[in-house]
């Protein structure tokens, strides 16, 4: 059935509903014994404060620079793409349209006034806690600045960063809210993450796509034009499905076999890359074994054995990206290719989407009836 038929305003829809306070992980997440987020930012944080010279001795411009290249070296192994964020050098950012901006973390109240005076009307900030903790940004401070002048809002609208899924998943809330503060407050828009090359340009994207008639490849090729990024467009495809076709889930069993490991756990799938999932060993079948339900799509993982990372090559592998790099895959289909929504699905996730008026109407009835309260 599809998903926008009898649509109630109200949050009763097949999305979870946002929130602007730090989002708890999905609890179907939790009961797996995911390590979360927050684990991946205080290992980076780990990471960027040790080695042979004493935290003390380092000054905070090069903990600062430590800290964006360990970051950096994060998003370049989570995106599959080379990328680089300097927090040392201030906020940053790229006019894609006249009215609407990509860029990266404000970080100081200082920046509200920096982007009063280029007309920005509305800031919308995809930053979870742990990434404002992780360098160090009171984003209290900067609300409170923003709410003493009445020509500026600043929202907050989280994703996990470094999750392709978690994208997806939040895509319809978080451009709902945005759609919705464009209307009320015009002017332009400051759309940030933490570097502005991942989760910040997939919402302009997916805005720019759902709302302002782009065909997705046109808007793609604006973005790239005026910002050297990264947005993950198999989500946006795939959100842009979930919403005309609903969304089912299928069950999917991964298995490793080895009965000479203690731990085996798998990262990416459905929880990013910055999160692992533990596998459970059946004696009677010699096997690790992982039970997913998950939604059509198509998703990349690695397993890890005793803390080393590996593809299984009895399950699919990906071709190497330029890197060299490959990781396992499972593709999540409809069991009846034949029926109207799989064969929209398969459109709109596609190699070139577009939507009709139709399509881009019903989108924008779902973003207009999805609820966005604190």
């Amino acid at each position: 059935m599809n998903c926008l038929q009898n649509l109630p305003r109200s949050s009763a829809l097949p999305f979870q509903s946002f929130k602007s306070h730090q989002r708890i992980p999905l609890c179907f997440v939790n009961t797996l014994g995911v390590k979360n987020t927050a684990d991946l930012y205080r290992s980076m944080a780990i990471k960027a404060t040790s080695g042979s010279t004493s935290s003390a001795e380092i000054t905070g411009a090069n903990e600062e620079e430590e800290k964006s290249g360990t970051y950096s070296n994060n998003m370049t192994e989570a995106m599959g793409a080379v990328l680089t964020y300097r927090h040392e050098l201030g906020i940053n950012y790229n006019f894609i349209r006249p009215d609407l901006i990509v860029g990266s973390c404000l970080q100081t109240p200082n920046d509200v006034d920096k982007l009063r005076a280029i007309g920005v009307k509305t800031i919308f900030c995809l930053q979870q806690n742990p990434d404002l903790e992780y360098f160090g940004v009171d984003i209290e401070a900067i609300r409170d600045y923003a709410k003493t002048f009445d020509d500026i809002e600043h929202l907050r609208a989280e994703i996990r960063d470094f999750d392709a899924y978690d994208l997806r998943m939040r895509l319809p809330a978080v451009v709902g809210k945005l759609y919705k503060a464009i209307n009320r407050n015009g002017g332009v828009t400051y759309v940030h993450c933490t570097a502005g090359l991942g989760r910040a340009p997939a919402v302009a994207l997916a805005y720019m796509f759902w709302v302002q008639g782009y065909k997705l490849s046109e808007a793609h090729k604006l973005l790239l034009s005026k910002r050297s990024c990264f947005p993950k467009l198999d989500a946006i495809k795939s959100a842009t499905a979930d919403i005309l076709t609903g969304l089912r889930k299928k069950l999917v069993t991964l298995t490793w076999e080895d009965n000479n490991c203690s731990t085996v756990e798998i990262s990416g799938l459905d929880i990013g890359w910055g999160q692992r999932i533990p596998l459970k060993f059946d004696e009677e079948q010699g096997l690790w074994i992982l039970n997913r339900e998950l939604p059509e799509g198509h998703y990349e993982y690695k397993y890890i054995i005793d803390g080393k990372w590996t593809c299984n090559k009895f399950e699919l592998i990906t071709s190497p990206n330029k890197d060299g790099h490959v990781n396992n895959f499972v593709q999540v289909l409809d069991d009846d290719p034949s029926t109207a929504n799989a064969t929209l699905r398969e459109r709109l996730t596609g190699d070139d989407p577009h939507l009709t008026s139709v399509e881009r109407q019903k989108i924008r009835q779902f973003l207009e009836a999805y609820s966005d309260d604190e």
